[in-house]
């Protein structure tokens, strides 16, 4: 009944969207509609979520994905106020009398340009807008921050917000809200990255010089994308400078980098293209030791885009990554890779009516084997391919009422993988665990409505359909127990699923410095992962929801408190969630999932529960800027046959969760910075006794995840320092010396249980992964 109650309230809402488009019309004056792009002054680089205010009415809008904006206003003389994070607030009177254009490139310096005021004014966007639960993080920001090994890395900085959690220590996986690794979409220009870790999860896969725009959504998640139960991490590529040429790179303690970007058709057209390579591989080289001459141990990164103006109506973007691991010896190998490509075109139906049109492909395999000419010799090969597309559709009805609607699709492959011998000493014999399809589809519309000067809602609905495609083999169980098989034939769909996805939001305006935010957003999960770990491997396995799994369904609460300080230089926040998981997965005591046919059977399910305090306040006072953080939280699952059907916590429950980020600008050409993190242990299964059989000791486990590792904390130090800044300079540096561990926190990454061979006793060994580790980064640019 709530959920029924919820969707008749959304459905009046959208019935009622033609009055108000009349009311909004009523009266003698005309209406018209200014429109146009937000861009940068120096790159012309697309500004994502610049804001255009008109003063005389105190309403506004922000530009969407692609630096568009569109407002309609009665006749008359206006003030607008364009703001962005981090740029100069241009103000500008405009006497509309008909439908403009205004195009916008905000200032990074302070510059005066004829006819335009230029002002410093704070925003206080984070207590007005209409989302809660998303953070948003530049580049620059991004830099700031110390990191391992002196890579900047978009994901580490990521998991120090509130309500985002490490997965283990250095790995690139995060869980937010309590949610496993798989329940996060990763998008880059909008393709899915399946694993997006590099070098066993230390590092991952975004080269943070290409990157202009990152935002995790942690539970406001827009209708216009599903899949995820908990958050939508959504990365946006650099367009390339349309200006002047630039090579901007950098010389690292691990790894360098190179980018290059310019104009193709200047203020047109065009291009960046960037890469990154570690060089582990070329000291091995070096070696006394002939066991490393021929060790491979490294990653790549290739980014690539160009754009193009066709007309004001028209822009066309196509961009790709490209990036592989490779581990190898004489002995073995390992590898894995990503492969992303995006066409996208936007076109301009009216000054009101924006459109995207999307295609998408997207690929992971990865890789496992040993040679020829032992019997161990073997090759394992699996891969996850995406063939994808979408529109997308933004229609300004109004100053109060900004509509969004579309529809997608996307068909998996899954190959979860095939084990060939390698000669014919080997020992194995093959193995194929069949390949699944399936075809995920989605349609949505959304609203943003203004309500008076204190109230904007946000709702909308989307209905997300998944159905299984064939050639395909299941297998049927009964209490777990394997019974026979069904084979669907190829382009035979079976096994459909499919659900309403509502979503709505609001905030109430108390006053320019403060406000009350609330949400609801219901997600529908189809494809899932069996791991290994919860650290996250490249060997860990997608599959899709069949008629043994269900689709996980989340349904999540939250209410929020923002208040600004300081004249908006101090933006605090405190928000409440509380999440609900139907058909949660979890995998029974030592599950066989690598290469195993039947691994569905090892599936146990349940529900989930997650719910928390996240309090967070960012600043920016003069020559220091950062945030501080705190989490309260707690996760928690009830499985079938599971810890004896009873309530434990899930790996991902740490109740405390703390970071500080502190960024201090000594003069402009000295900075430093500092992180420190502080969480509760991961919940873990030990053994709580041991039994003796034949001369050998066996562990015995009782309750799940009843234990918890040791607390984690560790500080991280870094030192920036710049060339001198000349007029017309061409060439800059910088210089970055950063100390991971500074006071050399042992914090546990494994613990295992052994026996000592005189007593017979059983022992605790913890194994940890880094001390004190120290980096230096050259950093150039070249314009």
């Amino acid at each position: 009944m709530r959920n029924f109650s919820f969707l008749t309230l959304v459905v009046l809402l959208f019935l009622n969207l033609p009055i108000i488009a009349k009311a909004e019309g009523e009266g003698n004056l005309k209406r018209h509609t200014i429109s146009g792009h937000i861009r940068d002054n120096s790159t012309g680089e697309d500004l994502i979520g610049a804001t255009v205010y008109v003063k005389e009415l105190k309403i506004g809008t922000t530009s969407n994905v692609y630096g568009f904006y569109s407002i309609s206003l009665n006749s008359g003389s206006y003030t607008l106020a364009v703001s962005y994070v981090g740029y100069q607030t241009i103000e500008k009177t405009i006497e509309l009398n008909d439908d403009i254009t205004y195009n916008v490139e905000l200032l990074l310096a302070n510059q005066e340009i004829e006819g335009i005021i230029v002002t410093g004014e704070a925003l206080n966007v984070n207590v007005t807008k209409a989302e809660m639960s998303t953070i948003k993080m530049d580049a620059k920001t991004i830099k700031e921050i110390p990191a391992l090994m002196g890579e900047v890395d978009i994901i580490k900085a990521i998991q120090l917000l509130p309500g985002v959690q490490t997965i283990a220590e250095g790995s690139s996986g995060f869980s937010v809200r309590g949610g496993s690794m798989d329940q996060n979409l990763i998008q880059m220009d909008e393709a899915t990255v399946y694993n997006a870790s590099h070098l066993m999860g230390f590092f991952s896969v975004f080269n943070n010089d290409a990157i202009a725009d990152v935002k995790l959504y942690k539970g406001d998640i827009p209708a216009s994308s599903g899949g995820r139960l908990s958050s939508l991490l959504d990365v946006r590529m650099k367009n390339g400078n349309s200006k002047k040429y630039s090579v901007t790179g950098g010389i690292g303690t691990i790894s360098s980098r190179l980018l290059v970007e310019g104009p193709i058709v200047k203020n047109k057209a065009s291009f960046i293209l960037s890469g990154r390579r570690t060089y582990y591989d070329l000291f091995f080289k070096l070696s006394s030791d002939e066991d490393y001459e021929d060790v491979k141990m490294y990653f790549y990164d290739l980014n690539g885009k160009v754009n193009y103006n066709i007309n004001e109506n028209n822009r066309v973007f196509i961009s790709g990554y490209f990036g592989e691991d490779v581990f190898g010896s004489p002995d073995f190998k390992m590898g894995w890779a990503n492969q992303t490509i995006t066409v996208r075109w936007n076109h301009l139906f009216s000054k009101k009516l924006f459109s995207n049109f999307t295609a998408v492909y997207s690929k992971f395999d990865y890789e496992l084997g040993m040679p020829e000419g032992s019997v161990y010799s073997f090759e394992w090969i699996s891969n996850l391919k995406d063939y994808g597309g979408k529109v997308d559709f933004s229609y300004y009805l109004n100053a109060n009422n900004a509509i969004r609607f579309g529809i997608s699709s996307t068909f998996h492959e899954f190959v979860p993988g095939t084990l060939k011998p390698l000669g014919s000493e080997s020992a194995f014999n093959e193995i194929t665990v069949e390949n699944n399809s399936g075809l995920e589809s989605a349609i949505y519309v959304s609203n943003e409505q203004k309500i008076g000067s204190r109230i904007i809602l946000k709702y909308g609905l989307r209905f997300s359909h998944f159905v299984n495609v064939g050639k395909s083999i299941t297998y049927n169980f009964e209490n777990y127990e394997l019974q026979d098989s069904t084979v669907y034939g190829k382009g035979e769909f079976f096994s459909p699923y499919y659900g309403l996805e509502p979503r709505i939001g609001g905030v109430f305006i108390i006053n320019e410095r403060s406000s009350i935010k609330a949400s609801y957003a219901r997600t529908r999960q189809y494809i899932h992962l069996a791991q290994n770990s919860t650290a996250g491997t490249p060997l860990d396995i997608w599959f899709p929801s069949t008629p043994n799994v269900e689709p996980q369904i989340a349904d999540q609460y939250a209410l929020g408190y923002f208040r600004n300080f300081k004249e908006n230089t101090i933006e605090a926040s405190a928000e409440v969630y509380y999440k609900h998981i139907q058909n949660a997965i979890d995998f029974k005591d030592y599950a066989e999932l690598l290469l195993y046919k039947y691994f569905e059977g090892e599936l146990r399910f349940g529900e989930a529960w997650a719910y928390g305090i996240e309090l967070m306040a960012k600043y920016d006072i003069n020559k220091f800027n950062g945030w501080v953080s705190y989490t309260l939280s707690r996760t928690e699952r009830r499985i079938n046959t599971i810890n004896n059907n009873e309530i434990y916590r899930t790996t991902y429950d740490k109740p405390h969760d703390v970071s500080i980020v502190i960024n201090y600008n000594t003069s402009k050409r000295v900075s430093i910075s500092a992180v420190w993190l502080y969480s509760t242990g991961s919940a873990v299964t030990f053994p709580s006794g041991r039994a003796e059989h034949g001369g050998t000791n066996f562990p015995i486990f009782t309750e799940r995840n009843a234990y918890r590792m040791k607390d984690y904390h560790r500080l991280d130090l870094s030192l920036t320092w710049r060339s001198k800044d000349k007029p017309n300079k061409k060439f800059a540096t910088d210089l970055n010396f950063s100390i991971y561990n500074v006071y050399n926190r042992k914090n546990p990454w494994v613990i295992n249980f052994l026996t000592d061979e005189d007593t017979g006793e059983t022992y605790a060994e913890m194994t940890y992964l880094f001390g004190i580790v120290p980096a230096i980064t050259f950093n150039f640019k070249f314009n």
